[in-house]
């Protein structure tokens, strides 16, 4: 598994992004918030990760996963650990919230949980925000001499 850093007029990224459920407009050339945003591709293009950091409304100062997408066989909550911790090692030290993400209502955000995630609320319309604690983030995670984050999976 390979998670190389993009952008978000990406195409390939542009089409994950227009088959998730929280896509407001899709074959629009872009499918981030105004904000900072940390794009992430798997390097066979099926999955998606997107970081953002601006300002919430909310109170909370933190990062959020606006986006995850995994079309492929990797195991989500790998993916997650592993594009948090090359959000860290870009970004630096965690806002003092961490990281939150909303999951569909049709959702369970079993990966999330399984990634160390926790539910602490839910937005207006009831869809479960859930928050990853700055203590509980994964180490920064250096990308290799070819500028790509490479982990080698082994299935037994």
């Amino acid at each position: 598994m390979t998670w190389q850093l993009t952008h978000k007029g990406n195409r390939q990224a542009v089409q994950l992004a227009d088959r998730h459920y929280t896509r407001q407009k899709p074959g629009t050339s872009q499918f981030c918030r105004p904000g900072r945003n940390l794009v992430l591709l798997s390097r066979d293009e099926r999955a998606l990760w997107v970081t953002w950091s601006g300002i919430r409304d909310d109170g909370y100062d933190a990062w959020e996963c606006t986006l995850f997408r995994n079309e492929g066989h990797y195991l989500s909550s790998h993916l997650i650990v592993l594009a948090l911790g090359i959000t860290q090692h870009l970004w630096g030290t965690p806002p003092p919230d961490g990281i939150l993400t909303y999951v569909g209502k049709h959702l369970r955000g079993g990966c999330f949980y399984a990634a160390g995630f926790r539910r602490i609320g839910q937005s207006q319309d009831g869809k479960p925000l859930l928050q990853l604690p700055s203590d509980r983030m994964p180490p920064p995670l250096e990308a290799a001499e070819s500028g790509l984050w490479a982990h080698e999976i082994r299935v037994v």
